[in-house]
């Protein structure tokens, strides 16, 4: 029969302490890289050439190459980490794109170009060290038992330390001490590009009062209406069929002018000042489309499914603000979300990505103007794209503005790198008190350390993963859930 110490050995024999952060970045290069390509469509320049009606640039097929460099001479070949490290290079390969020129409908010229180069994770997919046995790994200068998990950047080692954030698109009630409103009902709605806080309120006079983007505090009412759900028996039947809330009456009596989505979404623009526009409608239309709940979907035909969530949503604060039912627990780790590698690579590139289309944009424009426009591969800098994700590497300034996500290894030993690569930080601000999120909470069980956390204004905020912790990295899929449910009552609202 095995001992203990004989199962953990087998158990690290098979799987690495980092391969988490490994199979994300694996994930993030065949996955996310084809997704954020996709999710840019089809580039509609402003500026065309007089003989053209129509032009447009659509992106296709992207994908990255194992790690090379070219010489001062000009010769490719492949490189590997310890050669990085030695000459204070970056550990990098290219990324090839599929670029298409379609005009008046017709495409035209087809290209892969090289837009530019990524970092790559020692000892993931696309690093030469894969596969490699242990006498192979010792003739390339590496030690056998380094994990991997790290980038090299200009010979430095440089890893990306798990960011801990609160779960999207789960609403969140808490009670305020200073403030209008009491409770506030919260919840970040994040889809690709988008995060977008939404606030419930509800006031002294009883009016829930909803914000998000350019709609602050606007009655939650018109809003329903606008989406489509006109009739007042309707929302309150969405809200609580079991439980009548003498507030929603309220709140229905002070809409009660709004009839059809024309007089809701007529109340709307006038409060983000479009009440003068020719067409306010379609544009508090497109507002809501694309800033109300996107997660939920950006196109028309979704907009009575928001409806129904916003009814959901003043239902949950109900019951917590009238039924004393529990608040949600920020620091359940039911509702965290940990961002690894390849999450934070993802909202880097995406980006960078924006920035380099709005840069062939410009210049193809300005050769239109000058009349000397010949092909679109003249016009891609792929270096643009390049210095920008290793600068946000070298630095540890992230998009958003956040610092630190980007850090060098400690070497001081082998335990200490361990120990770094497993690293986990919170968003929130060291120099606040933040005392519960602070605390050990009973779901760090078996997932956090409860020991490995710095003294000082860091102590809770920065922490460590548990060492026989795993992270799911399954891509859950919406119709994988609903065939899953299905059997057990699951209808679907018509």
């Amino acid at each position: 029969m095995l001992n203990k110490e004989e199962i953990i050995k087998k158990y690290f024999d098979q799987n690495s302490l980092v391969n988490a952060d490994i199979e994300s970045f694996n994930y993030f290069v065949n996955t996310s890289l084809p997704s954020i390509v996709e999710e840019m469509g089809e580039i509609i320049p402003t500026i065309i050439p007089p003989e053209i009606s129509d032009f447009k640039i659509k992106l296709s097929k992207i994908w990255v190459e194992k790690p090379q460099i070219i010489e001062a001479d000009g010769s490719k070949r492949s490189i590997y980490p310890a050669e990085a490290r030695l000459r204070a290079l970056t550990y990098s390969a290219p990324i090839f794109l599929e670029i298409s020129a379609l005009i008046d409908g017709v495409q035209r010229e087809t290209f892969t170009a090289q837009i530019g180069k990524l970092p790559i994770m020692v000892k993931s997919k696309y690093c030469n060290l894969t596969n490699l046995k242990k006498k192979d790994l010792v003739e390339k200068g590496e030690d056998p038992e380094d994990p991997g998990g790290y980038f090299i950047l200009n010979g430095n080692e440089r890893v990306l330390t798990i960011v801990e954030d609160l779960m999207p698109n789960k609403v969140f009630v808490q009670e305020n001490k200073i403030g209008p409103s009491k409770y506030t009902a919260r919840i970040f709605s994040e889809m690709g590009s988008y995060r977008i806080p939404h606030n419930l309120e509800q006031m002294k006079d009883g009016i829930f009062y909803l914000s998000f983007t350019r709609f602050k505090r606007i009655p939650i009412i018109p809003v329903i209406k606008a989406l489509g759900l006109t009739k007042d028996a309707d929302i309150m039947k969405f809200v609580s069929e079991e439980k009548q809330y003498d507030d929603i009456y309220i709140n229905l009596y002070n809409s009660v002018d709004i009839k059809k989505e024309e007089d809701a979404l007529e109340k709307l623009a006038k409060h983000i000042g479009m009440a003068q526009a020719k067409d306010k409608f379609e544009k508090v239309q497109d507002n809501l489309d694309r800033y109300l709940l996107p997660h939920l979907g950006t196109k028309p035909e979704d907009r009575i499914m928001k409806a129904y969530n916003l009814c959901k949503m003043i239902k949950k604060f109900l019951q917590v603000s009238r039924e004393n039912i529990a608040r949600t627990d920020k620091d359940h780790y039911a509702n965290k979300k940990l961002k690894l590698s390849g999450d934070l690579l993802a909202d880097l590139f995406r980006v960078n990505l924006r920035v380099l289309v709005n840069d062939i944009l410009y210049n193809y424009q300005r050769l239109v103007k000058r009349g000397k426009f010949q092909s679109l591969r003249i016009i891609i800098r792929d270096k643009l794209l390049t210095s920008r994700i290793k600068t946000a590497m070298a630095t540890g300034s992230w998009v958003g503005n956040r610092k630190g996500i980007s850090q060098n290894l400690q070497r001081t030993n082998h335990l200490d790198a361990i120990s770094h690569l497993q690293r986990v930080t919170s968003l929130l601000s060291s120099t606040q008190e933040n005392f519960e999120a602070r605390a050990l909470h009973s779901t760090h069980w078996g997932r956090l350390c409860p020991i490995e956390t710095p003294e000082g204004t860091s102590i809770g905020l920065r922490k460590n993963m548990s060492m026989l912790c795993k992270i799911s990295q399954e891509d859950i899929q919406e119709n994988k859930i609903k065939k899953a449910l299905e059997p057990l009552g699951l209808k679907k609202l018509e």
